[in-house]
């Protein structure tokens, strides 16, 4: 089977001649680190090299204050470059004493098709190897964004006190995601195979909020992303980080292919019970601990912990790393062994 073939046999819990395998993305001197392992001068090239089952890219995305679509929005109302990296969730957002709808008309909400570069875009897509699942990183975390805007305190607060600020801003920011995509989505047709989205919800030990409050606040603006995305035959990978067992029926029903990204020492995050409960209904990636295997473990404990998936989840897993990016407390020589093991 073709790495892609894996891919779509394992999103619709297919038999497999093995489960997929994704390395994730290796981020900021993570990268340089694992490139020089291998051998090779940036992620494209890596990807290529590793030969995992999954090629993924990022968004090319530049307003002038913000390089990423994952930090589309000057919350801060400062003008400085918004980065992932730098963000926080809990500073003061610009609409922390927002309180009527019209307190929120003073922001000038982006247009993400001015600072897409679609041409890029085909490029990146078109730079996988034709045997890769091709995975588009466009991220679309309203549920973030939302608590960034107002501050996550204030945010929260206002789904019990003030719901209508609350829905009225995540619509705006759920609407420009649905845009970003939408263009996406149409330059990359017949060559894109998943995206990935994320709202992280899930702590250490539980859920940020509540089931009926995943289930009011995020699911829907979820779902409309996710239904975009089945309309062009595209898969959804959802990410949240956390013990997320009891919101997988919210995941589930709002039509996920892929849970990511089974956090494994997460309080409930066992792969036996989350495959005795759910392994029928929905396919999962992750499951290689990256807060205390990959950096602290030996290769050797990474290669066991591979087996042990393998054996949980013949199929209806990518085998990835516990997080979206691998940070750089991880040696290169454990992530090699990861693949070496999920490839063989």
């Amino acid at each position: 089977m073709t790495g892609k073939e894996r891919f779509y046999a394992a999103a619709d819990r297919q038999p497999v001649d093995r489960p997929p395998v994704w390395m994730s993305a290796p981020v900021g001197p993570e990268l340089d680190h694992i490139c020089r392992y291998y051998g090779v001068k940036d992620w494209h090239e890596l990807q290529v090299k590793v030969g995992d089952d999954v090629y993924a890219f990022d968004i090319p995305y530049d307003s002038g204050y913000a390089t990423s679509i994952a930090a589309a929005f000057d919350w801060y109302m400062n003008g400085s470059n918004v980065d992932p990296e730098h963000r926080t969730l809990t500073a003061d957002g610009c609409f922390k004493d927002a309180e009527e709808i019209e307190d929120l008309d003073f922001f000038d909400w982006p247009d993400p098709e001015k600072y897409i570069d679609l041409e890029e875009v085909k490029r990146r897509c078109a730079a996988a190897p034709k045997d890769r699942a091709v995975l588009a990183q466009v991220w679309s975390a309203h549920f973030q964004d939302a608590c960034a805007s107002f501050g996550m305190e204030t945010a929260l607060m206002n789904m019990v006190a003030n719901p209508e600020i609350y829905q009225a801003v995540d619509d705006k920011i759920v609407n420009f995601y649905l845009r970003a995509n939408e263009l996406i989505l149409e330059a990359t047709k017949g060559m894109l195979d998943a995206i990935i989205i994320a709202n992280d919800f899930g702590t250490q030990r539980g859920l940020m909020i509540s089931r009926d409050m995943i289930h009011k606040y995020v699911m829907p603006g979820s779902k409309k992303l996710i239904d975009q995305a089945h309309s062009y035959g595209v898969k959804v990978i959802y990410h949240s980080c956390g013990a997320v067992f009891d919101a997988m029926p919210e995941l589930i029903e709002a039509g996920a292919d892929f849970i990511h990204p089974l956090q494994a020492t997460a309080a409930g995050m066992d792969p036996r019970r989350i495959k005795a409960a759910y392994g029928d209904k929905v396919s999962f990636c992750g499951g290689v601990d990256i807060q205390e295997l990959l950096p602290n473990g030996t290769p050797e404990q990474v290669r066991a912990k591979v087996r042990e998936l393998r054996e949980i989840f013949p199929t209806g897993l990518i085998i990835s790393p516990s997080q979206g990016v691998i940070l750089d407390d991880v040696p290169p020589e454990n992530i090699a062994a990861m693949l070496d093991e999920a490839l063989s």
